[in-house]
C-alpha cells in the first residue's frame, strides 16, 4: 500500500488532532488533551512554508474540533430524516466548515512572529479574539468555548471558573490556550504554568469563602420538566394530554415547593412546552394558575404578535390567570428558528420565528426581579441580563430535546452555570426532556433533575451576590486581555520586523 504524501498526512493529523481536542469541551472536560494537541497544530503552522499553509492546517483542526464537539446536531437531522435526510452526514462538518476560520486565521496570523513562546502567546490572544468574533456570525454562535473546559461537577469545578466572575469565559479561554500552547517550552516554563494554576485554584478558593449575598427576599421555584419527546410535539396527537401532563406536574411540584418555607412560590414550564398560543388561551390561562394555587407561572409557549408574526416567547401567568407579561426570544437560532439569507433552501418551516426586541428584567409579585432567558440565549457571555435594570435572578426555559442523550444538553447547561458565575446570580432552567437544574450565583448545583425523567425539580433560590466584575465591565475584560497579550508577542526589535515583513 502506498504511503500518504507528507502534506496530507500532516492535515490528516492535524484534523485528528482538533477532533481529540474535543474531549476538553463538558461533560467530559479532559482539559490535558489541550496540552497535546495545540502543540501538534503549532508545529504545522512552524513548518509551514507560507501562511496559506499555516491557514489550511488551522482549518482542519478546527474542522475536526468542532465537527467533534457537535456531533449531536446530527439527532436533531434524525428527528426530521423524513424531509432532511439528505442534511444527515452533514449538519455537524458543515456547521464545523463555518466555525473553522475561525481556528484558521490565528494560525496564519500568529506568524508575523518567529517560532516559539511569542508565537504562542500571539496564536493564544489571536484565538480568543476570534473566538469572540463568533457573536457576530449570523446571530451569533459562541458554542463550546474553550473556557467552558474547566466546569468539572463539584467543587474542583467550581473554584476553577470562579475567576469568570472577573474575566469571563472568555478571559478562561485566553488561559486555556495560553498554557496549552507554551507547555512544550522548556522546564522553566512549565515550571511558571504550575505556579499560574496555583494562583489560579487559590484565586478560586479565596472568592468562594470571602463572597457574601445580598439581602433579597428570593422565591422557592419548581420547574417542570414534562419529558415529551419532540417527534409527540411534533405529531401533535395528544396536545390536551401534554397539556394535563403539565397541569399535574405544576399541582405536584408547587405544594412540595410551599414546603420550605419561603413566601412566594414561581413555576416553570420550559420551551414550548405549552401546545397552544398561550396569550389567546384564557381557559387554559385559568386552569394553569389553578394548578399553580397562587403561584407565579414562566410558561414556554408560542405567541402571535400584532402583525400575525410568530414568536418564541415566555410569559408569565399571576394568580387570577391573568398574563401580566411576555418575553420574545430576541435572539434566534441559524437554520433552527429562522433562515439565514444566503442559504438557497429552507430549512425552517414556515418562515421562522420573528425576535424580540432584546434581554429585560420583570418585577413580577410573587417572583421579584428576574431575568427570563429562552433556550441558546443563555449562551451569550455578557449578553444575558438588561445592565439598566439588573435581575435578582435568572430563568432559563429550554427544549433540548432535539438533540437525544447526549454531549449537547450537557454543554447548554455549562453555559448556564457559566452564566451563573459570571453575573453572580442564580440560574432556575426548566429543560423539557432534561437536564432541569438550579445553580447558585458562584456555580454551586443547587439541584437538579436528569435527562429523561418526568418530574418536577423544587429548590429555594439562594441570594445573589453583588455585582460582579465582569457584570459591570462585560467583555471588555477579556478582550483588553486578548488585545495585550498580542501587544506583548508583537513588540519586537525593529530588525527582526523587518525581516519577517521580507518573508
Amino acid at each position: 500500500m502506498k504511503r500518504l504524501p507528507g502534506g496530507v498526512r500532516a492535515a490528516l493529523v492535524t484534523l485528528l488532532a482538533g477532533a481529540a481536542g474535543a474531549l476538553a469541551f463538558p461533560p467530559l472536560c479532559l482539559v490535558p488533551v489541550l496540552a497535546l494537541v495545540f502543540p501538534v497544530l503549532l508545529r504545522r503552522v512552524d513548518a509551514a512554508r507560507t501562511w496559506r499553509g499555516a491557514f489550511g492546517y488551522g482549518f482542519v483542526f478546527g474542522l475536526g474540533l468542532h465537527t467533534a464537539g457537535l456531533y449531536w446536531l446530527t439527532n436533531a437531522i434524525l428527528i426530521r430524516a423524513a424531509d432532511f435526510w439528505w442534511l444527515v452526514p452533514v449538519a455537524a462538518p458543515g456547521c464545523a466548515l463555518i466555525l473553522a476560520p475561525f481556528a484558521a486565521v490565528p494560525a496564519a496570523v500568529c506568524r508575523l512572529v518567529p517560532a516559539g513562546p511569542r508565537r504562542a502567546v500571539l496564536f493564544a490572544g489571536l484565538w480568543t479574539l476570534a473566538d469572540m468574533g463568533r457573536v457576530f456570525l449570523f446571530t451569533g454562535f459562541p458554542w463550546n468555548p474553550l473556557g467552558s473546559a474547566w466546569e468539572w461537577p463539584g467543587r474542583a469545578g467550581q473554584v476553577m471558573i470562579q475567576p469568570a466572575a472577573w474575566i469571563g469565559v472568555d478571559g478562561l479561554t485566553l488561559l486555556t490556550v495560553l498554557m496549552a500552547t507554551l507547555v512544550p517550552y522548556g522546564r522553566r516554563t512549565r515550571l511558571a504554568l504550575a505556579a499560574m494554576m496555583m494562583v489560579w485554584g487559590a484565586a478560586g478558593t479565596l472568592r468562594l469563602a470571602i463572597v457574601r449575598p445580598r439581602e433579597v427576599p428570593m422565591p422557592a421555584v419548581a420547574l417542570v420538566q414534562g419529558n415529551i419527546s419532540e417527534e409527540t410535539k411534533i405529531a401533535r396527537d395528544d396536545p390536551l394530554g401534554i397539556f394535563h401532563t403539565y397541569l399535574d406536574l405544576t399541582a405536584e411540584g408547587t405544594a412540595r415547593a410551599r414546603q420550605l418555607g419561603r413566601p412566594d412560590v414561581v413555576f416553570a414550564w420550559p420551551e414550548t412546552a405549552f401546545p397552544y398560543v398561550l396569550d389567546r388561551e384564557p381557559a387554559a390561562q385559568a386552569m394553569i394558575a389553578r394548578a399553580g394555587g397562587g403561584a407565579t407561572g414562566l410558561i414556554g409557549t408560542l405567541r402571535i404578535g400584532p402583525g400575525e408574526d410568530w414568536h418564541n416567547a415566555i410569559e408569565a401567568i399571576d394568580a387570577g390567570g391573568t398574563v401580566r407579561a411576555h418575553y420574545d426570544k430576541s435572539t434566534l437560532v441559524p437554520f433552527g428558528e429562522y433562515n439565514p439569507a444566503l442559504l438557497p433552501f429552507h430549512v425552517v418551516p414556515g418562515g421562522g420565528f420573528v425576535p424580540g426586541h432584546g434581554v429585560t428584567t420583570w418585577h413580577l409579585p410573587g417572583a421579584g426581579a428576574v431575568g427570563p432567558l429562552i433556550c441558546y440565549e443563555v449562551i451569550f457571555s455578557g449578553r444575558v441580563v438588561d445592565r439598566r435594570d439588573r435581575p435578582d435572578w435568572l430563568v432559563n426555559v429550554t427544549n433540548d430535546a432535539w438533540y437525544g442523550d447526549s454531549a449537547g444538553p450537557r454543554q447548554h447547561l455549562a453555559s448556564v452555570r457559566m452564566r451563573a458565575v459570571e453575573e453572580g446570580m442564580p440560574i432556575a432552567r426548566a429543560a423539557n426532556t432534561g437536564i432541569s437544574a438550579v445553580y447558585g450565583p458562584t456555580g454551586r448545583e443547587i439541584a437538579r433533575l436528569g435527562w429523561g425523567r418526568r418530574g418536577t425539580l423544587v429548590a429555594a433560590l439562594p441570594a445573589p451576590l453583588p455585582p460582579t466584575v465582569f457584570a459591570l465591565a462585560g467583555r471588555s475584560i477579556p478582550l483588553g486581555m486578548a488585545l495585550a497579550a498580542c501587544a506583548l508577542a508583537l513588540v519586537r526589535p525593529r530588525k527582526r520586523q523587518s525581516a519577517r515583513l521580507s518573508q
